[in-house]
This record gives structure tokens, sequence and C-alpha cells, in this order.
């Protein structure tokens, strides 16, 4: 029995020879091919700036800090996501707070939002879980109201839009996951997007040191005494990574239609199995098909997971609530049945094989082993 991984890359001669071409020069770390990727990576999603960084975590984290966000402040997000959501918004000095999701998406419910908004809110992270974007126009009215600031983690939603948004569009930032699973994968990085001037200013500022001049401006001027301006980090995307992407990038239009169609086939194939519910597309909605989950039963989820592996099939979990792992649970007491709707969902997910070299016989057969277990 052949085995289907839960994902393949489809990364190939294009890329090596864009790797080669950067092993050519001078320059490995942050330089001109960086600045190539910034370019064109902005003006895909019809952005002012865009910045390549090392993780979507370290995009998370940078947004915070460049609004401003830190010690004693709250920023509203999702429990169904994966935990560097989070994580950053701590890292940052800030506390999350949670709001659950809808029932039907998993995403951030917006009609829940207002009322976990307090006096030390500063800003709204919402998720677009699976590749589907959020309700942006109604988040942004929320944060307009309340004066708050607005970072997107769209690490599964390069190509998503919603009622003729974007990601970026309504929001402060926007932040792009490169990982090795990713629809762009450079087996890490990740991509901050603004149309902020001056946000852009300092960002590029956070992502290495505070410092002034980097190593490429140096080779390409000669020595010059640089400055610290401000206390940064070290994330800044390197000329390696950025070769990988830029190939990828001519073929994404085409990397997202053979992922629509590759999800359209599973949705119809699934479509009258019993106990397989899959998570709705709302009406004006582009999906990037990131992921394909399924929802089953939750006292059967565990036991279907180990029956696809064991039949071959590679499946994960995109996610289990996040407000019930240890160091959520324990640092900020939470407790089953604070958000019952995420939890609910984290408790049935599984994540299909899905990728864009996968061939429609390969669905076929993933949804044959997954009959089979169902119905056994």
């Amino acid at each position: 029995m052949s085995e289907i991984p839960f994902f393949l890359h489809d990364l190939g001669r294009e890329e090596l020879d864009a790797i080669a071409e950067v092993f050519a020069g001078p320059i490995l770390t942050t330089g001109e091919t960086v600045a190539r990727f910034e370019t064109e990576f902005a003006a895909a999603l019809g952005r002012r700036h865009a910045l390549g960084v090392t993780s979507c975590t370290g995009a998370l984290h940078l947004s915070l800090l460049a609004l401003g966000i830190g010690q004693g402040d709250e920023v509203i997000t999702t429990p169904m996501t994966f935990i560097a959501t989070a994580t950053a918004i701590i890292e940052a000095g800030a506390r999350p707070v949670f709001v659950d999701v809808e029932p039907d998406t998993g995403n951030l419910d917006a009609d829940r939002v207002a009322a976990a908004i307090t006096p030390r809110t500063r800003a709204i992270l919402p998720v677009h879980l699976y590749g589907q974007m959020c309700d942006m126009r109604a988040l942004r009215g929320i944060a307009d109201k309340h004066g708050l600031a607005i970072v997107e983690d769209c690490a599964h939603c390069v190509e998503g839009e919603r009622d003729g948004v974007r990601p970026g569009e309504l929001s402060d930032t926007a932040c792009f996951s490169f990982y090795a699973t990713k629809n762009l994968t450079c087996g890490e990085g990740g991509a901050i997007v603004t149309d902020r001037d001056d946000l852009a200013e300092q960002l590029r500022l956070l992502r290495l040191h505070g410092m002034t001049k980097t190593a490429a401006d140096r080779h390409k001027e000669g020595y010059r005494h640089w400055d610290m301006t401000l206390l940064g980090w070290k994330y800044n995307m390197d000329n390696i990574q950025a070769a990988m992407l830029l190939p990828q990038m001519r073929r994404l239009a085409d990397s997202h239609r053979r992922r629509i169609s590759l999800a359209a086939r599973y949705r119809e194939r699934l479509s009258a199995l019993p106990g397989v519910r899959l998570p709705n597309i709302r009406p004006g909605v582009i999906h990037a098909h990131h992921l394909f989950p399924i929802w089953v039963a939750p006292e059967r989820r565990d036991a279907l997971l180990a029956g696809l592996q064991a039949a071959g099939v590679g499946v994960v979990v995109n996610y289990r609530a996040i407000h019930l792992l240890h160091y959520f649970a324990t640092t900020f007491g939470y407790h089953r049945g604070d958000y019952p709707v995420a939890e609910a969902i984290g408790d049935a997910t599984l994540s299909l094989p899905f990728y864009p070299g996968m061939g429609e016989a390969a669905v076929d057969e993933v949804v044959r082993r997954l009959s089979l277990l169902v119905q056994g």
C-alpha cells in the first residue's frame, strides 16, 4: 500500500538556479535579492511596502513593537490558531485576550470582539484560518470606533480575498509565513506588508538591531559609520531565502488554481460521507486553500488520526484550541469551557494531505481510506 504524504514541496531547478545566482555574488545576507522579492511581493498584494523577515512569528512581534504595543497592553486574538500568534503578543510584553470563533469557519468571531475590549486593549490580531479571511470590514469598523490597531496573521492566506478586501488592505500590517508547508516556502521565513510609510521605516530598523546601515549597504557604498537608533532585533531575511521565493512568485497563480481544483474534488468526494463536516466557505471569499481540514466527531478524532496514519495517509491537527495547552492554561488560568466553539473545533479537526502536486487519484485514495475507517 503506497503512502500519501501530508505535504510535498514543488521546489526544483528554478530555485536551485536562483540560489546559485546568489552564491555567485558577494552578499548572502539581506541584499538586492531580498529587495527584489519585497518589490514583487508588495506588488502582488497591492501594498506600498513589504519587508522580508525570518518568520511570521517575527513579523507579528515586530509589528506589535512598531505600533508601540508592550507592557500592560492587551491584544485581542483567537484561540484557534498556531501558538505563535499568541506568543508574539507575549514576547512584545502584552497580554493576549482570546475571543471565541465562528462555528462554521473557525475564524475569529467579529460579533464577539467588542465585548472583549477594555481600557488596556490596543490592537486586534485576526488569523485567516486555513486560508479564508476573517470579516475584515467588520473588524476595521470595530477598531476605528475604539481607536485600535489591526495586525493580520496571514500565515495561511497569501492569495485570499473577502468582500473585495485583500490581506493588508484594512490593517496596519499583515504578516506572512514562508514555513516549509506554506503556499510560498523557503523552509523558514516571513514577510510584513503595510501601506504606512512610518511603520515601514520603523520596521526596517527593528528587524536588524536598529542599525542604520546593512552589510549590503557597506558593500555597495564602502564603509561608512553607522548608528544604532533604537533597540532592534535580528529578524532580517537573507538573499538565499529570497532567491527560493522569487521563482515561486511566478507560479503562485497557477499553484492557487491547482489548490482550488483539489479542494473542490475533496469537497465533492466527501460531501456524502457520514460523520464528516467541512468548514464553510463564506460568500464573497476567495480562499487561499493552504490546508484542507475536516471536522469529525470529537470522540472519534484521535482514532481516525491513528487509523489514517496506519493506513499510510499523512495527517495532522490544525489546531487544538491553544488556551488549553499547558503554558497558556497555567500562566493565564484558562479552563475548558472558556471558549467552547474553539474547543469543539479543536477536538474535531484533522488536516488531510494537500499540496499542488498531489493529483486527483491521490485525493480519491485519501477519501477511500478515510471512508473505510469512518464506516468501519
